[in-house]
Formats: C-alpha cells, sequence, structure tokens
C-alpha cells in the first residue's frame, strides 16, 4: 500500500454501473481492469480502487506523497461527480 490513501463511500444500488463507466473512461489512455465487482485504474501518479459493496460504492486512492493524492481525489471524483449527476452524488474523501 502506498503511504498516503483516502477513501470515500456513495451510497447508490448500481455501483458496477459506476465502475464500469470510471474504468472504460480512463482506459483509453492509461491501464485499468475491471469486473462488476471491482476496477483498478492506474495512475501515473498512483492508482484509484473501486469497490462494490451492498449499499454502494467504495473508492481508495493512492500515492506516494500527499500533492498526488490530492490529485487524484480530484481527478477521479470530479469524473465521478460527472457521471453521477442525474443522481446529485458526491464524495466526501477522508483519509484511510
Amino acid at each position: 500500500m502506498s503511504p498516503f490513501s483516502s477513501c470515500a463511500f456513495v451510497t447508490t444500488d448500481t455501483p458496477a454501473r459506476y465502475i464500469s463507466r470510471l474504468c472504460k473512461h480512463f482506459a483509453h489512455k492509461i491501464p485499468v481492469s475491471f469486473d462488476e465487482h471491482q476496477g483498478r485504474i492506474e495512475f501515473g501518479t498512483g492508482q484509484a480502487t473501486l469497490t462494490a459493496e451492498n449499499q454502494g460504492l467504495r473508492l481508495l486512492v493512492e500515492s506516494a506523497n500527499s500533492e498526488d493524492l490530492q490529485r487524484l481525489e480530484g481527478v477521479v471524483g470530479s469524473h465521478f461527480e460527472r457521471f453521477a449527476w442525474q443522481q446529485q452524488l458526491t464524495l466526501n474523501w477522508q483519509p484511510s
């Protein structure tokens, strides 16, 4: 695990949908792997792991330093919120 990480959880009935949309979006430029239960996005400065849970979606971002971690929170968060605009879902990142 990287020395810096943060996590966000959002309640949704369709976590697999968001895993798929985020991973497919980033797959055009960077390595990703995903199925309906989990996704992994490998950025140059760290990684994001998306996990479907009973009540929603858990997002974990990890990086080697706090500046890159903040950037990853912003990139992953802004893309998620853009895809989730109809449900008005937002992320609240917490240190993990």
